[in-house]
């Protein structure tokens, strides 16, 4: 797939699938709108602008790999799949749904399209950590590519992983951390203040970048660093805003995990430029 780096094609792709994530959410009754909403540029800017993967053939062995760790919040990527081909764009009406491959979280049982099946919050980068390893001894050129929450950072088998990386000087690892700064019930730093995060991947031998996570060239910039870094992983603190786009759900912990109502929906369509009131369709 050719790559596409126009930020303005960009914003407007964005601004889609921030519609798509919340017709998403509001049609299943349930999910995680803030996390899925804060990471938008940060996928699309992986599938559309830097990856080697193409979507007719998205098990293609040369591919790079890409992990979402931060399971919960798969409505950004089946969103982004759906956008670049993989499925049928009508698809994502299903999320949630029985016998959907759209599941509350990635299920590559259900989608063999998916690298891996992920929500097990801390588990991403282990798995992110093995593929790269086994590309250096197959002696193969795909990168691997592993978005994370900055809540799952609190976990102690996160750090094993960053540590495991290191010292096996992965630098075919690109970790990004959506770093939205609220978790499940509060800030992150009234739980467990993270602080300083970019130092703390330091110390385990890993090149980290700190970056606007919601505006594409530092992210571009950011990520061909990432690529031309020798020795080491790299570990990108993309700091974004939960909820992004929608302005009630900007850093409330409330959208964590809860899908709109009927008149949230509303309000959150029409910030998006979409008008479903009085029971207008979406499609």
């Amino acid at each position: 797939m050719a790559k596409l780096r126009d930020e303005k094609k960009l914003k407007e792709i964005a601004l889609g699938l921030r519609r798509d994530i919340i017709e998403m959410l509001y049609r299943a009754g349930s999910g995680h709108p803030g996390g899925s909403l804060s990471a938008v540029e940060i996928v699309s800017a992986l599938f559309l602008g830097e990856m080697n993967y193409d979507p007719r053939n998205p098990k293609a062995p040369d591919r790079d790999r890409f992990i979402l760790s931060k399971g919960h919040c798969c409505p950004v990527l089946y969103a982004t799949l759906a956008h670049v081909g993989v499925f049928p764009r009508e698809r994502l009406w299903t999320l949630r749904k029985l016998d959907s491959p759209l599941q509350g979280h990635p299920c590559m049982l259900k989608m063999p399209e998916l690298e891996v099946s992920s929500g097990s919050l801390g588990q991403g980068i282990s798995v992110a950590n093995g593929l790269a390893l086994a590309a250096k001894l197959d002696r193969k050129n795909y990168r691997v590519y592993c978005v994370m929450g900055d809540g799952e950072c609190q976990e102690g088998e996160s750090w094993e992983a960053a540590m495991t990386a290191g010292v096996r000087k992965l630098d075919n690892l690109c970790a990004v951390v959506d770093y939205n700064h609220v978790q499940q019930t509060k800030p992150i730093k009234e739980i467990k203040d993270l602080e300083p995060l970019a130092d703390k991947w330091r110390a385990f031998n890993w090149h980290a970048v700190e970056i606007d996570g919601n505006s594409y060239p530092p992210l571009f910039k950011a990520l061909d660093e990432a690529r031309a870094t020798r020795g080491k992983p790299t570990v990108i603190i993309a700091n974004t805003k939960k909820g992004k786009g929608v302005s009630f759900m900007e850093g409330d912990p409330a959208f964590h995990g809860k899908s709109p109502n009927e008149k949230e929906y509303v309000q959150a369509m029409a910030e998006l430029g979409v008008d479903v009131s009085g029971g207008k369709k979406y499609e």
